[in-house]
């Protein structure tokens, strides 16, 4: 069968959990199109034994980002990528199925030669944090003591006050 990948965002205000839940509901529906049938309910008392899927190949979760741009009022997203193999007529009703899902923000599905082994590049990569942190020495200045400062502690203010009255300044009475 064909090989795909799928990438989706999901909102930000949902847990990795259900993101996870997501994927999982993905693969079961994945499995039941290609005719393999679902685990039996656990009996009472029983925990659920985790199911591998058949048809995700590959999941990763990449965590909260940003997004390039604004997505119905959403500034960050779930990012989770799947490596599946499946056929083409039930990898167009995991995308009616992804449509639907309200807390899906986009997905993109792209056929695929092989799927990679190991990491991708986006979990690969190295963190931006590491390029950003050192931002150069403090700058030599007025705010180092770290001490709040009022309206009237600002060196504009002072310098008013210890300039000499220009022709424009009403005089002011010099105390002895």
């Amino acid at each position: 069968m064909p090989l795909y990948e799928t990438v989706f965002i999901a909102r930000n205000d949902v847990t990795q959990q259900q993101v996870e839940a997501i994927a999982d509901a993905i693969g079961v529906q994945l499995d039941t199109d290609k005719g393999i049938a679902p685990p039996p309910p656990p009996a009472e008392g029983e925990a659920e034994a985790p199911r591998a899927s058949v048809s995700i190949k590959k999941r990763e979760y990449w965590g909260l980002r940003s997004l390039a741009y604004r997505i119905n009022k959403n500034r960050k997203g779930h990012y989770m990528l799947l490596g599946i193999d499946a056929a083409p007529a039930s990898v167009k009703e995991m995308e009616r199925l992804l449509r639907l899902n309200e807390d899906v923000l986009r997905f993109l599905t792209i056929r695929v030669d092989a799927i990679e082994e190991g990491p991708s590049s986006i979990l690969s990569r190295k963190p931006d944090d590491r390029e950003r942190s050192f931002r150069g020495p403090k700058p030599s200045g007025r705010f180092e003591s770290g001490r709040k400062r009022g309206y009237d502690d600002r060196e504009e203010y002072r310098a008013r006050e210890d300039a000499p009255p220009s022709e424009h300044d009403e005089p002011r009475a010099i105390e002895e």
